[in-house]
């Protein structure tokens, strides 16, 4: 049987903390909040794997070190109000929560929207709620949002999301690079204008619903 507090315990002592995550806050949400809670029965065993863990469906976790430098830089205060895009089941939405006001978790898919939704609940995490659309699309009902988090590898990010951004605002998503290379990239609203900045370089799994529309040649 999986001893997942030891498992836990390493995850942050070995992935999370040598790799330059100093916010305590939210060193102490991973250390606490147990990640095997929000995959499927099958994939429990390998929860705290340093990778991007797959929970069926073509989707994945963010490996734990990226996903945590990414909400490093993200800043997220007691205050704020976060979309979290990609949701999946709902790991990421309940750490978002435990840092943040009020979350959004959204998926493109009804049977993960769903799942996230018991995991949140079991773990009483009352100030998140997930929602089902579009990725792309972001969730315009609940805008604008302080920070918002693209947890997948997507070609661009598309106006539909950091026109959700409110000012000061930052978004985090990995674009597409060259080759099989991802950026992590800081997309900040300033004085209404949005810029963004590399942070590092990472190959998470792409997230679906973010294609570059086919165009035609003349």
């Amino acid at each position: 049987m999986t001893d997942f507090a030891a498992a836990r315990y390493f995850m942050v002592e070995g992935q999370i903390r040598p790799n330059k995550v100093t916010d305590q806050r939210l060193v102490d949400v991973l250390s606490e909040l147990p990640r095997e809670a929000f995959v499927p029965s099958s994939a429990r065993g390998v929860a705290y794997v340093d990778d991007d863990l797959p929970i069926g469906k073509g989707r994945f976790l963010l490996e734990p070190m990226v996903f945590a430098r990414m909400l490093q830089a993200a800043a997220v205060q007691e205050t704020d109000r976060v979309l979290d895009v990609g949701a999946a089941g709902g790991y990421s939405t309940a750490v978002l929560g435990r840092l943040a006001s009020s979350v959004v978790g959204l998926d493109c898919d009804e049977e993960l929207t769903a799942a996230a939704a018991a995991a949140l609940a079991g773990q009483g995490i009352a100030n998140a709620k997930t929602v089902t659309g579009p990725l792309a699309e972001g969730y315009a009902q609940n805008a604008p949002y302080d920070v918002i988090v693209v947890e997948g590898t997507v070609p661009e990010v598309p106006a539909s999301l950091t026109g959700q951004l409110a000012e000061g605002g930052r978004l985090l998503a990995i674009v597409q690079g060259k080759g099989s290379v991802g950026e992590v990239r800081l997309f900040q609203r300033t004085a209404g204008v949005v810029s963004s900045r590399i942070l590092f370089e990472a190959q998470p799994h792409a997230l679906p619903g973010f294609e570059k529309k086919a165009s035609f040649v003349f």
